[in-house]
């Protein structure tokens, strides 16, 4: 008994050690990371900026990327695209940064997104710096930002997948017909195609016909911008779509003028340091990650005004309150925070940086009611990202100016409401349903039985109340009658350059563009840029009692891909508002 004690206490002390000892090494790391995340970068003469282009893209980074990627849960690399654009920024001021070596691996992003880094790229050019690119296989999305280059260079056994667009929607309704589950859908417009998952198997008509003049729409500013970079004409990249050059051997796509020379990886440095800084091949250049850039200072002098134009971030679907499932616009602190914008005297003109398929209607409204109140006390600009569309365009709509780039996909004005029906699965399992009420509508809106003709008559009144409701919230905001926003509403999907054409924005371009009008309208010529809302720490987020629901929720995405939003619909629809106003979720583009 004694032996047995004396093992129990030894292993409680061993333990109890243990636990200070990795607590104390926890805490070192932690704030080793803190501070090596706060420290300048000192940048040497002859420096190359390396964009390693190997993971996803999202318009803020959050912090706790980084715990997620020591746990080693296998999240791919996540890039913020404010910060590429900032440190594309910061290279071309700094002297001492003497090019770009972009190294596209593989990128999961969005086309809008994508173009905005090629137009900094192109604009960092213009300072007479270089842009080599390589890869071993160019996906087209990455041949589309990596175009840009001075020099386009590809693993001599590698190939570029060049081959235009196509979009595949998924469709549930015989799996869900098996299940016994029947989605009763209720919708104003043609073209609100967001249900056809759930009770179609092919695309419908208008479904397709949108779809078709948006991808061809985004093809187009491909060629267009490509031709530019390239020197080739719009008709030779079209047929080279048709020679799938992929597959083939590597001197073609040289011919072709896709690439500019062959080359493995292990030589490109040699060839960066000889050929483009001109350096003997004995000497070493320095180069800096987007980690280093990001702790690159700005040349710029520190601004004294107190004036500030905000950036604020309304990214993700719109939803009433955040329950901690991560990246969401939610409206209650949505309405917060530009409260506090209206009220603060130092903030001249807000920028809103809308990223959204859009989600609840009732949240929508909140929120346009917000930037409303908050455009009466000084000027709002909306930035559109690769989506403001349905609720995403409801919230933007009230804008002085909207501004998206050409491959944003917006509009989408129109709305929906779906509920399940489930009696035929509890038919199929067993279960049995009685009902006592008081009243005639007592069970309205009850997932065991079919609406009755009189219920689903009083449901479709409501939602053409809600609809009416979006267009005269765009007409207002657009300063144009209801008549003409329900002739391109009809919740039909619009690209930018489209858009801009049809009057439902002002102004193709990306976030500087915003800026810059945003300054103008303030009419202050000192000032200082600040991001909203502020990031959490990386100590704060990972003692944020939401943060595991938030890792939860994005690990989710990663492996669900694109049926993540399908799947949330589903999971969440008793407990979610079921009037939507939100994109299609099948907008993945090849």
């Amino acid at each position: 008994m004694k032996d047995f004690l004396k093992m129990t206490l030894a292993s409680l002390t061993g333990i109890i050690l243990a636990t200070i000892v990795i607590t104390f090494l926890g805490a070192i790391i932690l704030v080793g990371m803190v501070s090596s995340s706060d420290s300048e970068t000192v940048v040497r003469k002859n420096s190359v900026m390396v964009l390693d282009l190997n993971g996803k893209l999202v318009e803020r980074r959050p912090e706790i990327s980084i715990f997620e990627e020591l746990l080693n849960v296998g999240s791919p690399a996540t890039y913020g695209l404010d910060e590429i654009l900032s440190s594309i920024r910061k290279a071309k001021e700094h002297e001492d940064i003497k090019g770009i070596y972009i190294q596209a691996q593989s990128l999961s992003a969005p086309y809008a997104s994508l173009q905005e880094i090629r137009q900094a790229l192109t604009d960092f050019k213009e300072s007479g710096k270089f842009i080599v690119a390589y890869a071993d296989y160019y996906t087209q999305r990455l041949y589309y930002l990596s175009s840009v280059a001075d020099k386009v260079v590809l693993n001599p056994k590698g190939g570029i997948e060049w081959q235009g667009m196509a979009a595949q929607p998924t469709f549930y309704k015989n799996l869900l017909d098996k299940l016994g589950i029947d989605i009763q859908v209720f919708r104003v417009g043609g073209y609100k195609s967001a249900i056809e998952p759930f009770i179609a198997t092919e695309m419908s008509p208008e479904n397709r016909q949108q779809i078709s003049e948006y991808i061809g729409s985004i093809w187009n500013t491909m060629l267009t911008d490509i031709s530019a970079s390239r020197e080739l004409s719009v008709d030779s990249l079209s047929s080279l779509a048709d020679r799938m050059l992929m597959l083939k051997d590597a001197e073609l796509t040289l011919q072709a003028g896709l690439a500019d020379t062959l080359m493995y990886e292990m030589d490109v440095r040699n060839y960066l340091q000889t050929t483009w800084l001109g350096l003997d091949k004995d000497k070493k250049f320095p180069v800096l990650d987007l980690e280093a850039m990001n702790n690159v200072r700005r040349n710029v002098p520190k601004d004294k005004s107190g004036h500030v134009i905000a950036v604020y971030y309304a990214v993700g679907d719109i939803v009433s309150s955040d329950a901690g499932t991560g990246e969401a616009i939610a409206s209650e602190k949505v309405i917060r925070d530009l409260r506090k914008l209206q009220q603060d005297d130092n903030v001249k003109a807000v920028v809103m940086r809308v990223n959204s398929p859009g989600g609840s209607a009732y949240a929508s409204e909140q929120i346009w009611h917000a930037v409303k109140e908050l455009k009466a006390e000084k000027p709002v600009i909306v930035s559109m990202g690769d989506y403001a569309a349905s609720g995403g365009y409801y919230i933007a709509c009230i804008a002085d100016t909207i501004v998206a780039q050409a491959n944003t996909l917006t509009g989408s004005i129109g709305i929906f409401g779906m509920i399940p029906n489930l009696k035929g699965l509890t038919d199929k399992i067993g279960l049995d349903f009685d009902v006592v009420k008081t009243n005639k509508y007592s069970d309205f809106g009850s997932l065991t039985r079919a609406f009755n003709a009189e219920e689903s008559e009083i449901m479709q009144e409501y939602l053409n109340q809600g609809y009416a409701l979006f267009l005269s919230r765009c007409a207002e905001g657009r300063g144009v009658s209801t008549e003409e926003i329900h002739n391109v509403a009809q919740g039909r999907i619009w690209t930018g350059d489209k858009a801009l054409e049809l009057g439902l924005v002002d102004v193709l371009g990306g976030l500087d563009t915003a800026l810059e009008i945003a300054i103008q309208k303030a009419g202050v010529e000192k000032y200082t840029v600040i991001p909203y809302p502020e990031k959490e720490n990386l100590l704060s987020s990972l003692l944020s009692s939401s943060s595991s629901r938030s890792i939860e929720s994005r690990l989710l995405k990663e492996n669900l891909g694109g049926y993540y939003s399908d799947f949330m619909l589903l999971k969440n629809l008793q407990e979610a508002d079921q009037i939507q106003t939100r994109l299609p979720f099948e907008l993945h583009l090849k």
